[in-house]
């Protein structure tokens, strides 16, 4: 943890302060901090991030207008702060960019807890279902999943990836050609987390689809089994 970078932005300063204890109390020693969009947008060019804590309600911008700008020079862990708890709202923040989110008011030990258990799932991908020989690479002819660079490559380029539907993708590499069931996706990516539910699901499924598929409203490698899940599908270029 003592190379973990971690951004909190609110503009309530007891907030930003106790989010900040805890987290050093849990072992994080790279905390950084901001009150508004314009100070988080400045930092998060000129370091290196892990994890951004980003409040929605933010007194410049929300943090749903600065998500999609953070997402085109970081693929950080994000997870919003909101009051806000409509689906529509948490649909939003996933679809712009979004990991994770945790509704004011909040315990932040659960803060840590969730990242602690992200930083875990992005060094060791659980496996619910069948264990399939370690494998760090995954070809699938259009695109490469290189587990050890934490990278995904789509014909030749390397492409931007949020934490969260890389390593749904990476589940899928380690099961190919294996039906898997929204909850069964939801038990190995998403963990013990309470607060996401079968659309999350969905829309990292569409995220998916946007970086490796050539249209992705007709997916050809990770395709829809009607009723029962998803499906990525090997070999279909060999």
């Amino acid at each position: 943890m003592e190379d973990i970078h971690i951004l909190i932005v609110d503009d309530e300063t007891a907030i930003v302060k106790m989010i900040e204890m805890v987290l050093k109390k849990e072992g994080f020693q790279h905390i950084h901090t901001a009150h508004n969009a314009k100070d988080a947008l400045h930092i998060i060019n000129e370091i290196k991030l892990d994890i951004i804590i980003l409040d929605v309600m933010l007194p410049d911008q929300t943090g749903f207008d600065i998500c999609p700008k953070i997402r085109e020079v970081s693929d950080a862990f994000i997870l919003f702060l909101t009051a806000r708890v409509s689906d529509l709202d948490v649909l939003t923040g996933f679809a712009i960019g979004g990991d994770d989110y945790v509704t004011k008011p909040f315990n932040p030990l659960e803060i840590a807890a969730r990242i602690k258990a992200t930083l875990r799932r992005q060094k060791k991908p659980e496996r619910k279902l069948i264990e399939q020989p370690k494998q760090n690479r995954f070809d699938y002819g259009r695109f490469i999943v290189d587990v050890d660079a934490g990278e995904l490559i789509v014909e030749g380029e390397s492409v931007q990836c949020p934490a969260q539907v890389y390593l749904l993708l990476v589940h899928f590499c380690e099961h190919p050609n294996l039906v898997i069931s929204k909850s069964q996706l939801l038990e190995a990516v998403w963990g013990f987390d309470r607060y996401v539910d079968d659309n999350t699901v969905t829309v990292h499924i569409r995220k998916i689809r946007e970086r490796i598929e050539k249209d992705p409203s007709h997916p050809e490698y990770l395709v829809t089994v009607r009723g029962l899940g998803y499906k990525l599908v090997k070999d279909k270029e060999e």
